[in-house]
C-alpha cells in the first residue's frame, strides 16, 4: 500500500483545494465542516460554514442557543436533523466535558448525530488518531481502484471497504491521508466523467485498466421515491401572516410552515377546497381565495414533494385561533422549509 499512499500524498499536496477548514485542527471547526458537507456541495457549504461559525463560534455558544436560532442559520441547507443533532451534541459536550471537545474516538462517536465517518474525520484530522474515513468519495475510489464488486450499501460491503481504507491509511499522518483519498474522489474520481488521465493512481486502477469505470461502485437497487402532496394555505391580512409549527417526527420538524393540507393522492384545487380540512380551518372566516400557484416539485432523498400554495386573504381581524400570528416585518426570523422560503421571497417578504 505504500506506493498508493505516496502517490496520493504527493498529488494531494500539489492539487488540493484551499478550503477554510483544511488547515484547522480545531475539532469544533472540523465537526461543523464535516456535518455541513454531508449531502451538500462544497460551493454551497462554504457560505453556511462561515455563517454558522459567525453565529456559533464555539461549543458553548451553540449549546446555549435556542433550537430555532440553529434551524434558522441552517435554513435552506436541508436534512435539518443534522442541525438538531449538532445542537444536542453541543449540549452534551458542555454538560459532560465542560465545553471541551472529547479527544478519543469512542467519546466522539457517542455524540448524537456523529457516525463512524464523522468520528473518524474529527479523530484523524484534529487529534491524529489512526481511523480511516469511508464516505461516498472513498467508496467510489476504492471500488474502482481495486475492482471491488461488493455492494457499497450492504453491511458486508461497508465492512470490506472500511478494512481496505484502514490498510490504505498512512497512520503517521492520518488526517492528511484521509483528506487526500476524499479529495481524489471529490475532484477527479467523479461519479460521471471522471478525470482518469489526471489521476495519480491511474496506472494501478483496476477499473481504468479494464475500461469498466462506469460499473463501479456497485449498489443495490434504489427504492422508489415516495410521492407526497402538500397544499399550503398562505393566510394573510394587512399586517400578519399565519403559521403553524411542524412537531411530528417527519421532515422539517420544529420548523414553521403555512397551514397544510396533505393528501396521499393528487387532488385538484377544487377537491382541496372542498375537503374537511379546508372547511374546518376556514369555518366562519371572511376570506378571499386570490390565487393558486402552479405545482412545484421538491425532491428529497426518498421523497418527491408535490407542492401548491393557495393565497388566501383574510378580510377582517378573525383568524384560526390555533395558528401563530407573525408580523410581516418579522417573518424572516422564523426557520421555514426551503419551498416556503422561496415562496415568501416571491411575495416580497
Amino acid at each position: 500500500m505504500d506506493e498508493y499512499r505516496k502517490a496520493l500524498t504527493v498529488w494531494y499536496n500539489h492539487s488540493k483545494r484551499e478550503l477554510p477548514w483544511r488547515d484547522s485542527h480545531d475539532p469544533y471547526n472540523i465537526w461543523v465542516s464535516e456535518v455541513i458537507l454531508q449531502q451538500t456541495r462544497v460551493r454551497q457549504g462554504l457560505e453556511y460554514y462561515h455563517n454558522f461559525l459567525k453565529k456559533f463560534p464555539n461549543v458553548r455558544i451553540l449549546a446555549e442557543a435556542k433550537e430555532e436560532e440553529v434551524l434558522k442559520v441552517w435554513q435552506g441547507l436541508g436534512y435539518y436533523s443534522r442541525a438538531r443533532n449538532m445542537h444536542h451534541a453541543a449540549k452534551t459536550i458542555l454538560a459532560q466535558y465542560e465545553g471541551e471537545f472529547p479527544e478519543d474516538y469512542i467519546s466522539i462517536r457517542n455524540l448524537k448525530g456523529i457516525g463512524d465517518y464523522t468520528a473518524a474525520a474529527i479523530a484523524s484530522i484534529a487529534f491524529s488518531l489512526p481511523y480511516a474515513v469511508v464516505d461516498g468519495n472513498v467508496f467510489r475510489v476504492l471500488s474502482r481502484l481495486f475492482g471491488i464488486p461488493t455492494t457499497i450499501d450492504s453491511s458486508a460491503g461497508k465492512k470490506e471497504f472500511y478494512s481496505i481504507a484502514q490498510m490504505m491509511l498512512d497512520t503517521s499522518r492520518p488526517g492528511e491521508s484521509n483528506q487526500a483519498l476524499m479529495e481524489l474522489g471529490a475532484i477527479l474520481c467523479l461519479p460521471d466523467q471522471p478525470s482518469c488521465l489526471n489521476c495519480p493512481l491511474m496506472k494501478k486502477c483496476y477499473a481504468f485498466a479494464n475500461q469498466s469505470v462506469s460499473e463501479f461502485p456497485v449498489r443495490s437497487k434504489q427504492a422508489k421515491q415516495k410521492g407526497r402532496y402538500l397544499n399550503y394555505l398562505y393566510l394573510y391580512n394587512e399586517e400578519h401572516i399565519f403559521l403553524e409549527k411542524r412537531e411530528d417526527k417527519d421532515i422539517w420538524r420544529n420548523m414553521y410552515q403555512f397551514p397544510l393540507i396533505e393528501t396521499s393522492d393528487p387532488f385538484s384545487a377544487e377537491e382541496v377546497a372542498n375537503s374537511d380540512a379546508w372547511i374546518t380551518l376556514l369555518a366562519n372566516l371572511n376570506f378571499t381565495l386570490e390565487i393558486i400557484s402552479p405545482e412545484i416539485i421538491h425532491l428529497l432523498s426518498h421523497q418527491r414533494l408535490h407542492i401548491r400554495f393557495f393565497t388566501i386573504r383574510l378580510n377582517d381581524a378573525k383568524h384560526p385561533d390555533h395558528l401563530l400570528v407573525a408580523g410581516k416585518a418579522e417573518i424572516s426570523r422564523y426557520p421555514v422549509p426551503k419551498p416556503i422560503e422561496n415562496f415568501l421571497i416571491q411575495m416580497g417578504h
